[in-house]
């Protein structure tokens, strides 16, 4: 018998007024891969991953972890699961009103009471180093740093909760090709050094053939492929052609 993915999601449907932006979503995610969902900017995909972090709700199907309903008002608190989530949101989010250490400790000050100052600070110098962020940006506020340091720095802070899924709302976005090579390495590295499993969501192709164990294309609202990026440059379908010869 095959394990039971560490994330399915089945016959997800999701509109926001009059338009329907999923409309039977069927995935499954491995535990430890690297999954990457693939799709035209504003066709949902960043609305998979709200629900996946249970941010919404859907008006049909159901999300699970671990083979637990997170998605109706009868399954398993969300916010329990969310502890065990990661999100990079697409723009960093940073708290701008907070220097580095502090949004990294931000979470971490709630869910960790437990902790000494002491602790705090190990744990951020940690989380920078495993960023590739020397341990003296913590001081620095989120304005005196570069896109790809911000983004960094997010991906610091949804490590300081050590979590099992790392979610990627469009990683790359907004970077130059050199930046957008060192996030792509820093996800690779997340999952070989820690094991983690991630789901990012993307258009940029480059960054999908480079991040992904696995790709799925969603157009209009569906998973219409699912496979390996050889796989997806080899498929037939007029959506995936259409989509990757840009």
């Amino acid at each position: 018998m095959s394990p039971i993915p560490l994330i399915q999601l089945r016959g997800l449907r999701k509109s926001f007024g009059t338009q329907q932006v999923l409309r039977g979503v069927d995935l499954d995610v491995a535990r430890g891969e690297t999954l990457v969902i693939l799709g035209a900017s504003g066709g949902g995909k960043s609305v998979i991953l709200k629900h996946c972090i249970g941010l919404l709700k859907p008006d049909a199907g159901e999300v699970r972890v671990e083979g637990k309903v997170i998605s109706s008002p009868a399954g398993v608190d969300a916010q329990t699961i969310r502890r065990r989530m990661g999100m990079l949101f697409q723009g960093a989010a940073l708290f701008d009103s907070m220097n580095a250490a502090e949004n990294i400790q931000f979470a971490v000050r709630e869910h960790r009471r437990e902790l000494s100052s002491s602790d705090l600070e190990a744990l951020t110098a940690e989380k920078l180093r495993l960023v590739n962020l020397s341990p003296d940006i913590g001081s620095k506020m989120p304005s005196e740093l570069s896109g790809g340091m911000k983004k960094r720095l997010a991906l610091a802070r949804a490590l300081a909760l050590e979590p099992e899924i790392l979610l990627y709302d469009e990683p790359t976005t907004g970077l130059d090709p050199v930046t957008s090579g060192v996030i792509n390495q820093l996800i690779r590295d997340m999952q070989q050094k820690l094991g983690v499993t991630s789901l990012v969501v993307t258009h940029d192709l480059v960054s999908a053939y480079t991040i992904a164990d696995r790709i799925a294309m969603l157009h209009e609202g569906k998973i219409i492929f699912s496979g390996t990026p050889e796989e997806l440059r080899a498929s037939p379908l007029e959506p995936v052609r259409t989509f990757i010869g840009g």
